[in-house]
């Protein structure tokens, strides 16, 4: 070690920990001699989630350096070292990469030079399971070619060499030669789209092989985002976004685009993001069909690799596959943790296909989350049952191996069409709990033995812990989501009281966040069948051809019973002779030909909609060809469920009331208004709020008999049902007490007389009446009683205005009333208003219009009709304040022609 390094005892042992060279006693001689052609530094905080960072970009520099063959060692040894610089030391990690000719060299520093080796630990001997300290340095000795720790007064530098396997010149990767039946499959002309996609998300380059996949010209994609043509999987609270996706440096994998057609072609690409000359970034993505992954897939590190002997030639340890594996992936990147898992193990027994489930959590089913080896993703999150019948052959809690599935079929519904002949099967259990199965199989009968169960079982053992602790992480994630999914949805379903707009939140919410597709029945009554009433589709131009289809197929039973349960209705149907032919001749447009059974034969789940013990409806979510729901969207989606079958009935009771309302509140106004001659007569009135309340203001004009006629323009205090049978009473009473020949005095006396008779259901009220004689000369004679309602006004041709009557009592407060009428002349010109108090209290802050701004509002108006006089009025009470009128107005205008 260097004169500068620290005390001479933890120099020491800094050199016991080294690997050498057969002909040198220290790396810093050879290090000298050794050309540098690349590197690359980092430094990464104290925080728990540089570990991963450091995983990545360790990953991503090698890769780009071209040496896949040594990445996954360097992952497993930086992610070591860096774990115990940000976690146990405390201090942020520099992690510095040098490419040499022969090997790569990684270190590793941190900011506490006084943490020693951990030569001993409680006693206990090194690599011991139990031991807390050292194992990245154990790690290091088993791994790496050379390693090392050099000390200085400022950091512990901990540093790793990876010698590079020897290979032809220009060479970056090789594998074996393989027989023409193990090569994979491909189309005999394959297309290889290549799509360049800006800073923000839009597609500027566009080659042949992409038009050719996809079917858009050049011309017509050229600037759209690619977020409009991909399909891309999303679940609330977890996984990664294609946004997301396309702002890293690499990422490799599969998703969906969408055709001219409208069809999703399933493509596996690899992106790549880059920068021009000019340092503005952007991604290339290549893309292949999915089945010709192999044409784009990253080589599988040979499992000889971890095993052999060195290029210095000292014997390399041998490593369990799933030992290095298990510090590869990040904690909490459940996803990335179970695929590797999968082909890992199906690396290590030598098969052809590998699959995990994850149970429940009552332990009853088992849910596929990853595979490979598998057709397409069509079992993912299929659910099977864990005891599937009698004996350890039929439980998943135990070990088993089936030889030959042909013989015993059923025995592994998961594999079933898949040419899968002999299989094995392990349980991942978390403290006697079972947690999840693992399996491995292969299209050669009589492969497995109890002696790979072990092997498989020793290896699930292994990583059960690691799942189940990145299980919860994602559960944890998930339930944070969806409790926030379920906030918006409750806010959003509050904030309407509309039936159709509430049934299209519902299925807004849904799709595409839980399902593909959505279908909404409503149940009008208990024992009427259920309606079609809202559909929606991810993919607009299908929701049509999704319509025509369920308007064909027998809608689900109400059943009122919790939770989803599976609707074959829909995939029976689009699978039909019928509707393949339908589909073929254009009379489907949801796809041609079998593309229809592709947008809808997955699973299909129904969900009742139970308000007050009844079930309204059903809320419907499917699933395109092939794909299942998770056990986790189907929970969120009932949850769901029951806030949007509360927000409809709740609409539902809302427009019944609203209808109810409005058509009492029309049945006291009257149908329409006669004709007067030689008078023009005109009437607005506005509700205030929202139509579910009956108004107090009223209006009435009608004959009484020949020649003459009735008026009047109320206001009861109040409103709801109290204040409609004040309404009710003093409209229809007038009519009846004026046809009897009562002058207006009588008439009011005897209103008020019956209004207390009501009681304690009596309201007070506010009111004008008056009779009407038009004259042969052109004029027109009036009589009215003005009984505590605001003053009629009287506008002449000249613009003057005046009240048309005084002030007396109003009507439902005293038992003994003397009213007088008032004798009122209207000359050819004149005008005479009518109002009710919501005009003249409309107001704005501390200012209100009141009866001088009527008046002036009013003298304004000369030379009008009685309708332009009327709309005047309402325009100006409307100009005063920029709030909505919080109570009823009412306006009667009449003017004698001149």
């Amino acid at each position: 070690m260097p004169e500068q390094s620290a005390e001479r005892g933890r120099a020491a042992a800094a050199i016991g920990a080294q690997r050498t060279h057969p002909d040198t006693g220290s790396d810093h001689t050879p290090m000298g001699r050794k050309v540098i052609t690349a590197r690359a530094a980092a430094t990464f905080e104290p925080v728990g989630r540089s570990v991963a960072t450091a995983r990545g970009f360790v990953r991503d520099t090698l890769q780009g350096w071209g040496l896949g063959e040594i990445v996954d060692d360097a992952v497993v040894l930086t992610s070591e070292l860096v774990t115990n610089a940000v976690v146990h030391a405390g201090t942020s990690a520099e992690v510095l990469c040098l490419r040499e000719d022969d090997a790569v060299r990684v270190e590793v520093a941190d900011r506490y030079p006084e943490r020693e080796l951990p030569v001993h630990e409680n006693g206990l001997p090194p690599g011991h399971l139990e031991r807390e300290g050292g194992r990245g340095l154990l790690l290091c000795a088993a791994l790496a070619s050379r390693w090392g720790v050099d000390y200085t007064a400022a950091d512990k530098r901990v540093w790793f060499r990876l010698h590079l396997p020897e290979r032809p010149v220009g060479t970056r990767s090789a594998g074996p030669p393989l027989p023409d039946t193990a090569l994979p499959l491909a189309a005999a002309r394959v297309h290889v789209a290549v799509v360049q996609v800006d800073r923000g998300g839009a597609v500027s380059a566009w080659n042949e092989d992409a038009e050719e996949l996809f079917g858009y010209p050049r011309d017509q994609v050229l600037g759209k985002p690619l977020t409009d043509l991909a399909a891309w999987p999303h679940t609330p609270g977890t996984g990664t976004g294609i946004a997301e996706a396309l702002r890293l440096s690499r990422w490799e994998g599969s998703y969906g685009m969408r055709d001219t057609h409208g069809r999703t072609i399933p493509v596996y690409a690899s992106h790549l993001r880059v920068r021009d000359s000019d340092g503005e970034p952007s991604t290339v993505c290549l893309m292949v069909r999915d089945h010709e992954r192999a044409v784009l897939q990253s080589p599988h590190r040979s499992t000889t690799a971890d095993s052999g002997t060195r290029t210095d030639g000292t014997e390399r340890t041998a490593a369990d596959p799933f030992e290095v594996f298990i510090g590869s992936p990040a904690p909490d990147d459940l996803d990335g943790l179970l695929q590797r898992t999968v082909e890992r193990a199906r690396d290590m027994l030598d098969g052809d296909a590998a699959y995990l489930l994850l149970a429940t959590d009552d332990e009853t089913e088992l849910e596929v989350r990853a595979s490979t080896g598998l057709p397409s993703a069509r079992q993912r999150f299929a659910r099977v049952p864990v005891e599937a019948g009698s004996g350890r052959y039929g439980s998943a809690r135990m070990p088993s191996v089936h030889e030959d599935l042909t013989v015993v079929p059923g025995a592994a519904p998961l594999l079933e069409g898949t040419g899968m002949r002999s299989v094995v099967t392990v349980p991942l259990k978390v403290e006697g709990r079972l947690t999840g199965s693992l399996g491995v199989a292969t299209e050669a009968p009589g492969r497995y033995t109890n002696e790979e169960a072990l092997r498989l079982q020793f290896a699930a053992d292994r990583i059960a812990l690691a799942v189940e602790r990145a299980r919860l992480t994602e559960l944890e994630r998930l339930r944070r989501g969806s409790l926030s999914f379920l906030v918006e949805a409750s806010d959003l379903l509050a904030g309407t009281l509309d039936r159709d707009q509430t049934l299209a939140l519902m299925a807004q919410m849904t799709v595409p966040t839980l399902a593909t597709w959505c279908a909404v029945y409503t149940v009008a009554d208990q024992g009427s069948e259920p309606t079609l009433s809202y559909v929606l589709h991810e993919d607009e131009d299908r929701i049509d051809g999704l319509k025509a289809l369920l308007a064909r197929v027998d809608p689900p039973d109400p059943v009122p019973a919790p939770g989803a349960r599976v609707w074959t209705g829909p995939t029976e149907a689009v699978r039909s002779p019928s509707a393949q032919a339908a589909a073929s001749s254009g009379g489907l447009r949801l796809a041609t030909g079998s593309g229809t059974a592709a947008a809808l034969g997955g699973e299909t789940v129904v969900l009742p909609l139970v308000a007050r013990n009844r079930v309204i409806g059903m809320l419907t979510l499917g699933k395109p060809a092939d794909e299942r729901f998770r056990q986790e969207i189907l929970e969120l989606a009932e949850d769901l469920s029951r806030r949007a079958a509360l927000a409809l009935d709740n609409a539902r009771l809302y427009s019944e009331r609203t209808a109810i309302s409005q058509s009492l509140q029309r049945s006291l106004l009257p149908p329409e208004l006669p004709e007067v001659p030689g008078v023009e007569v005109e009437v607005i009135y506005r509700a205030a709020g929202e139509g579910n309340e009956v108004g107090g203001d009223f209006y009435d004009l009608f004959p009484i008999r020949e020649g003459a006629y009735g008026f009047a323009i109320g206001d009861v205090c109040g409103t709801g049902p109290e204040a409609a049978a004040v309404t009710g009473l003093a409209r229809h009473a007038l009519r009846l007490l004026a046809r009897e020949g009562f002058g207006g005095p009588a008439v009011l006396e005897r209103l008020n007389t019956a209004i207390l008779d009501e009681g304690a259901r009596s309201r007070f009220l506010t009111l004008l009446y008056g009779e009407l004689w038009p004259q042969q000369d052109g004029g027109a004679e009036l009589k009215v009683v003005c009984a505590g309602h605001p003053l009629p006004l009287r506008l002449r041709p000249d613009g003057s205005v005046e009240p048309a009557a005084e002030p007396q009592p109003l009507l439902g407060v005293m038992d003994d009333l003397e009213l007088y009428e008032q004798r009122v002349l209207l000359d050819p010109g004149d005008v005479l208003l009518c109002v009710t108090d919501g005009v003249t209290e409309r107001r704005e802050g501390t200012r209100m219009l009141g009866d001088d701004g009527l008046a002036q509002a009013l003298s304004a108006s000369t030379g009008l009709t009685a309708g332009a006089v009327a709309a005047r009025i309402m325009r100006t009470v409307e100009r005063f304040a920029n709030s909505v009128p919080s109570d009823d107005m009412a306006i009667l205008a009449m003017r004698v022609p001149e």
